[in-house]
């Protein structure tokens, strides 16, 4: 499958997925979203791929928000449906069984903070800066912001930058626990390699559990939370991963785990 707004490139059991619009900042577009959509669909798909990673092109910028061109034009009916594509498509990622790391490579504001905040993990350069300017604009968040970057920092730091629209350097969103870890730009892409790497050697069984467990446990309640957890850890317990894992830590060596 070939992409015009995408680059995919894969290494060992991870695939990079760039979104390639240097000339208009990375923007996301419909055209965008739905390749984005169509990407991640495959890589979830493909038992080869154990780790995604999501980046930018060039060094300006991850993404620097929706395409505001297409946003001029559009009705509200128009912009309900493409509010409701962001939101899918963002919506998948965070579900996704598989880890989803962003590397942050410059500019993600809008739509590219929005898509940021939907993955896992958030790796940014010391460059990046982070924001929902979109009441500059006379609109709102439309592809989960609010209600993510709610999820992560507080009511209190989501009514912030969600009203004021100013961003934030990569320290402050470390800081406020919005990205995992920040690097310099040359430091980004073997910080990037070296975490996704790490992941795509873990048990499979074991992350997609950890995954599901986490996502699912942030919008239910304790003991249903507890009782997902339960199930997870008993198919955990199910696989030959598990015997490989434990068997490694009593002999002290590094455990190979083949996803059975």
């Amino acid at each position: 499958m070939t992409f015009d707004n995408l680059l995919i490139n894969n290494k060992d059991q991870v695939r990079t997925i760039t979104v390639n619009r240097p000339d208009k900042l990375n923007a996301l577009n419909r055209q965008t979203l739905l390749e984005l959509q169509q990407a991640i669909i495959k890589a979830h798909g493909d038992d080869a791929v154990r780790v995604i990673v999501i980046t930018g092109s060039g060094e300006k910028a991850f993404v620097a928000g929706a395409d505001i061109s297409e946003i001029q034009a559009q009705s509200a009916v128009q912009a309900r449906a493409f509010s409701a594509m962001g939101q899918n498509l963002m919506s998948l990622i965070q579900s996704l069984d598989k880890p989803v790391i962003a590397a942050i490579n410059g500019f993600a504001l809008g739509g590219g903070m929005e898509l940021a905040l939907a993955c896992h993990l958030r790796i940014a350069s010391n460059n990046a800066r982070l924001g929902l300017p979109e009441i500059k604009l006379g609109i709102m968040p439309g592809f989960g912001g609010t209600q993510r970057l709610l999820r992560l920092v507080g009511t209190t730091r989501a009514l912030e930058m969600s009203l004021t629209g100013e961003p934030i350097s990569a320290e402050r969103a470390q800081e406020l626990g919005i990205v995992n870890r920040v690097v310099t730009s040359d430091e980004l892409a073997s910080a990037v390699l070296g975490l996704s790497g790490s992941l795509a050697e873990a048990a499979p069984e074991a992350v997609r559990g950890i995954l599901q467990a986490i996502n699912q446990g942030t919008d239910t309640d304790l003991n249903t939370g507890l009782a997902l957890e339960t199930a997870r850890f008993a198919l955990c317990c199910a696989t030959e991963d598990m015997k490989e894992g434990t068997g490694a830590f009593l002999e002290k060596r590094k455990p190979e785990f083949k996803g059975r």
